[in-house]
């Protein structure tokens, strides 16, 4: 199953605990396939190191070398047209489409919003896992 995980899913799950936790470890034992774009890997990286400020005790640099490694990069054009309030937030439905994925995991109440959008579906965490695992 190829999932997209928006950036606050993939930093929540590699500083904390509880279900986005739970979402990386599943892709790390290989029971889903994580897709990204580049685009989107600029921007776990950046949110990430931000992060890392508040956490110097946390190492993300290797979460980043597995990623780079081991996720599915796609090339993901722009949408036509603008879809989420936030613009930024298109990215992820772009690496869906351009990956075939039509799934998306999120909290960010933008992309839950447009949940539907070409078959995709938007999940918080929590109600991914209780679907699929």
């Amino acid at each position: 199953m190829k999932v997209v995980l928006d950036t606050n899913v993939f930093v929540s799950g590699v500083f904390f605990s509880g279900p986005p936790f739970q979402i990386l470890q599943a892709w790390r034992d290989g029971k889903i396939q994580l897709v990204i774009s580049p685009e989107i890997l600029d921007e776990y990286r950046r949110v990430g190191e931000i992060l890392v400020e508040e956490h110097p005790a946390i190492d993300l640099e290797p979460m980043l070398e597995y990623v780079i490694h081991k996720a599915v990069v796609f090339s993901a054009p722009p949408l036509p047209e603008r879809v989420c309030d936030d613009p930024d937030d298109d990215k992820f439905l772009a690496c869906a489409l351009a990956s075939g994925s039509n799934l998306v995991v999120s909290g960010d109440k933008h992309l839950l919003k447009v949940s539907g959008y070409q078959n995709i579906e938007v999940l918080k965490p929590r109600d991914f896992l209780d679907k699929h695992f």
